[in-house]
């Protein structure tokens, strides 16, 4: 029969566990020395008490008188006694140089020879001894008493070694009582360590909170969703590799401890990280990217921090972006084919008619109308995803009565753009400041016969600068590519960008067109900084607004044309 396995004790056990053997172990070692260092210092203790009454009787002028009459025992008898019970000591002896007893504890033992060793005495010295006597074991004291220079007894003062460890015995029992009450005390702190240990790792083992830190590491490397944690006070306590690349935080800086202050994001980003409340799937730039953000606060009893989840949008903006532009060509060429088979009746109309010179006329004056910007961009633009994009944005413009024009020294050679400038990020600029512009051209026009609707709005606009009517809605967008430098501006005839708003136009979820909008603008911005670029806004000549993007080239292997720009 298979035994079931045995759990291992959780670490907040084996912690308590080492902790309170420690704690006994101290404290024993503890006691084990108080108890040698007491009994050493009882032992010095009684030696300097005993030499203290032998000294004092030794010097004792009522000593030396006895000591010279007939029958020294009489007198020093009870003078002895007397002082051994007013200094508790075991015993005093006074004795002749030839270590016959004149006092004694005992009487029994007064005239018997003293058991000791009394050499260095009668040499002058006083000395110190643990020596069995009549009493046992004892430690002793032997001084001489002296008459001037003469000798003329000895005085030993000793208690007895039992004595000396009875004190002893009565200091290890007070010593034991503290000893047990610091091993209680330890260990019930131990026990409430211990207990909010339990808690904090939810009783888990040594073994299991390591494969749960092998696991919380592989799972952090390798999800690739950002994951940042912050702690109560808003530092930063975990973020994973997705989470530094997301943020366009520099791997080599330490994220760990710093507030989310102290990490120069953007603003609105910056807050909806220290927001108290969730957050859920909010768009946010920074500076190379579009994240989507989550963030749930870690709640306790107590605010903890908050998680915060990342996921990389910019792919998805991109492609959505791209997804609204060819919706809108389409919807553009439809439209173009609804007035191409106007035309086409027209002219069939004026040849039933008879008048084949009219219908031959028109005809022609709309082939060559229709021809011009694409001649222009063709000739001028080589680059095919610029040029193809140029193309679909005047029919989105001609749907909404804005003239689309490209200036005449527009220039940009096929393979003059590097392979590192993704054609993604030309999309997004050129494709957003054109979209930025045609709204803005006809919401401030003030040409009726611009405005949608109109016959004239029925005719596709497609001239060039030098073609265009004056008060016409019109963008016009300017495409040169040089040695140094891609140059992308687009004008409009709107009504204009104030200086009080030209430092927010690139801040995400600006816009005069409500809720919802204010994107376009802030990736032109991104792209731009993401290849080294630079945006500018200021007035354009026809009173509206002007943007004026310029990208770093590197060495490009086709050459670069130039172009005569004639009057």
């Amino acid at each position: 029969m298979r035994l079931p396995r045995t759990r291992p004790r959780s670490l907040a056990g084996q912690l308590f566990a080492m902790q309170v053997v420690l704690i006994a172990a101290v404290v024993a070692g503890c006691a084990v020395f108080a108890y040698v260092s007491g009994s050493a210092q009882a032992e010095q203790t009684a030696a300097r008490q005993v030499r203290a009454a032998a000294l004092a009787v030794a010097d004792s002028p009522s000593v030396r008188e006895a000591i010279r009459t007939p029958d020294p025992s009489a007198v020093l008898q009870p003078y002895a006694e007397q002082v051994r019970r007013d200094t508790g000591i075991a015993f005093i002896t006074i004795m002749d140089t030839d270590r016959k007893r004149w006092t004694h504890p005992d009487t029994a033992q007064i005239g018997a020879t003293f058991l000791g060793h009394t050499e260095e005495a009668l040499a002058g010295a006083t000395f110190t001894e643990t020596y069995t006597g009549t009493l046992g074991p004892s430690i002793r004291v032997v001084t001489p008493v002296r008459d001037g220079e003469e000798i003329i007894g000895l005085v030993s003062a000793g208690i007895t070694v039992d004595r000396v460890s009875s004190q002893v015995r009565e200091q290890l029992g007070a010593l034991a009582l503290a000893a047990g009450g610091a091993l209680a005390l330890g260990g019930i702190g131990t026990y409430v360590i211990n207990a909010r240990l339990r808690r904090h790792t939810h009783g888990m083992n040594a073994a299991e909170l390591s494969r749960l830190h092998d696991y919380h590491q592989a799972t952090l490397h390798a999800v690739r969703e950002g994951l940042l944690m912050l702690d109560g006070q808003r530092r930063i306590a975990l973020i994973n590799d997705a989470g530094r690349e997301l943020l366009g935080l520099d791997p080599e800086t330490e994220a760990v401890g710093r507030t989310v202050a102290e990490l120069n994001l953007p603003a609105p980003l910056t807050g909806a990280l220290l927001a108290s409340e969730a957050r859920v799937d909010e768009l946010h730039l920074t500076a190379e990217r579009v994240v989507v953000v989550n963030t749930r606060p870690v709640v306790g009893g107590e605010r903890r921090g908050t998680v915060v989840t990342l996921r990389d949008h910019t792919e998805l903006q991109a492609l959505t972006g791209e997804l609204d532009s060819e919706r809108g060509f389409t919807q553009a060429l439809r439209s173009q084919a609804h007035e191409a088979a106007n035309r086409l009746h027209t002219v069939v109309s004026l040849i039933e008619l008879g008048r084949v010179e009219e219908a031959v006329e028109f005809a022609t004056a709309e082939l060559e109308l229709a021809q011009v910007l694409t001649d222009r961009v063709v000739g001028a633009v080589e680059e095919p995803v610029l040029a193809a994009l140029l193309l679909g944005k005047a029919a989105q413009a001609n749907e909404r009565g804005v003239e689309l024009e490209l200036a005449e020294d527009s220039l940009i050679d096929d393979g003059a753009l590097p392979p590192s400038l993704a054609q993604r990020d030309l999309v997004t600029i050129l494709g957003n400041l054109i979209d930025n512009a045609v709204e803005a051209a006809s919401e401030g026009s003030e040409d009726p016969e611009g405005a949608p609707g109109t016959p004239e709005a029925a005719v596709p606009v497609q001239r060039t600068a030098a073609q265009g009517g004056a008060g016409r809605a019109r963008v016009t967008v300017t495409a040169l590519a040089d040695d140094r430098e891609l140059l992308l501006r687009v004008s409009d005839t709107g009504a204009g960008i104030g200086p009080e708003e030209a430092d927010e136009v690139f801040r995400r979820g600006w816009s005069t067109h409500g809720a919802g909008r204010g994107l376009g603008l802030a990736l032109v911005r991104q792209a731009a900084h993401r290849n080294g670029g630079s945006v500018e806004l200021d007035r354009a000549p026809e009173g509206g607004a002007r943007f004026t993007v310029r990208l770093p080239l590197g060495d490009r292997t086709a050459p670069v044309r130039t172009k005569e720009v004639t009057a």
